[in-house]
């Protein structure tokens, strides 16, 4: 039996016990300590307690904790209701004012946290039923939601960025950096969109009426003070780190400590509001740790069995592609990989066999990294099973449907379908910020 058809059986097998509903991490560390068991011996069986091993002396891991802590503590204590408040009152006047300061809301919710399930709860539980109460599309707002929660995993501090650059040996700093303008690209497409459909069909997003959003501009300026905090936090964990006076983890240490010290000075840090952030921060860090234990396990035989090797000879050997459309052929992989698997599931099992190949056919990994993480986001809410669909189904009010979910998207894959290729036609969009900051 050939090492690639036992690869290919492998990853056949995954696939298949994924459709059963079993847990990822499960699945990909069953196979990848069975397989090692089957081929190596009793020698193989011990990868994965190898796999725990290298985890936990990655240092860099430390971020995903302080991170996650940090959008927690600074959703949970009500920030983020407080930002929505205020673009509610700016935006307000506009057709379709609400849904922009919604996709608004999502940019900052990504600065704060750096993964999409807290954007998606927030715009599901916060803005999505004050945009139903005052008549705006529901169907137009669902994807919203749904289109703006994705810019968590793009716009630092990303932690699918951080896994990458882990895996990559890629810069951290340069990879958020790379994520800044194409995650600011994104959210003004998106912009656009809501405006140019409310300025044709005003219907779909009603302003603000008259009574409503008659505000004095002093109570406008103290609603504006809301998003100063989380944006300075922001911006002194970012300065701390990319001036070279701390390091990443110290960084998101920093974070995390000036997020509780917020909510405490607000008066909102409870005993309950401490118990539910932690628990929420070790839910997810678990999450993540067993996924990238499993996957390292199951990389580590596929590594053994040469499929890098084989997929490189694979690609520009036997089928004699042009580098580009080996790229495309990579991107596409990972959409259909993601109606299936998470995002981390997929950077862990399929990037240690593809980053090598980017490397080979001489494009940069910070831009692929930017590229993948597009992908990511698509994948995320493209049907069937999309990952994004399913939250919001779970978190969406009664009258929102599984119908309504799959037709709102639609117009959110294009922007983002459209991001994609813009930034693979000019990938100086990502790579001009991080190469001119180091550069200095």
């Amino acid at each position: 039996m050939s090492y690639e058809f036992i690869a290919i059986t492998m990853f056949a097998a995954m696939m298949v016990l994924l459709l059963t509903g079993q847990r990822v991490f499960a699945v990909i560390g069953f196979v990848g300590v069975v397989a090692a068991y089957l081929l190596w011996g009793t020698g193989g069986s011990e990868m994965g307690f190898a796999s725990a091993m290298k985890l936990v002396k990655w240092y860099p891991m430390l971020t995903v904790p302080m991170f996650i802590f940090m959008g927690y503590m600074l959703s949970e204590s009500g920030i983020a209701e407080d930002l929505y408040k205020a673009f509610h009152v700016w935006m307000g006047p506009i057709n379709g004012g609400l849904a922009l300061g919604t996709i608004g809301l999502m940019v900052l919710i990504s600065a704060m946290n750096g993964l999409s399930v807290a954007g998606m709860a927030i715009g599901a539980t916060i803005a999505l039923p004050e945009l139903l109460r005052r008549g705006y599309d529901k169907v137009m707002t669902t994807g919203v939601v749904q289109g703006g929660s994705t810019l968590g995993i793009l716009i630092p501090p990303s932690i699918v960025l951080v896994l990458y650059g882990m895996i990559a040996r890629v810069p951290v700093g340069q990879l958020w950096l790379a994520g800044v303008f194409p995650g600011l690209l994104m959210a003004a497409l998106m912009a656009i969109y809501v405006y140019v459909r409310c300025r044709i069909n005003p219907s779909l997003g009603p302003a603000l009426p008259p009574e409503e959003r008659t505000v004095p501009l002093g109570e406008k300026l103290r609603l504006l003070t809301a998003g100063i905090l989380p944006l300075g936090i922001f911006t002194l964990m970012m300065g701390l780190f990319l001036s070279g006076t701390a390091s990443l983890v110290e960084s998101s240490a920093v974070g995390a400590i000036s997020s509780a010290l917020v909510a405490w000075a607000r008066g909102r840090l409870t005993a309950r509001l401490w118990n539910d952030v932690l628990q929420k921060t070790l839910g997810i860090t678990c999450m993540f740790m067993w996924i990238l234990i499993a996957s390292l396990c199951f990389g580590a035989v596929f590594d053994g069995l040469g499929a890098v090797k084989s997929i490189e000879r694979f690609f520009l050997g036997d089928l004699g592609l042009e580098p580009w459309q080996v790229l495309v052929l990579m991107q596409l992989s990972f959409l259909i990989m993601g109606m299936f698997l998470d995002d981390t599931a997929m950077l862990v099992i399929v990037a240690p066999l593809y980053i090598p190949l980017v490397q080979k056919l001489g494009f940069d990994l910070v831009w692929y990294g930017i590229l993948y993480t597009i992908t990511c986001q698509i994948a995320y809410i493209t049907p069937p099973f999309g990952y994004n669909l399913f939250m919001m189904r779970a978190m969406a009010p009664p009258g929102i449907t599984m119908s309504d979910i799959y037709k709102s998207i639609w117009p959110f894959v294009g922007i983002m379908l459209a991001s994609l290729i813009i930034i693979g036609c000019f990938p100086e969009i990502a790579t001009w910020l991080p190469e001119n900051f180091y550069a200095k």
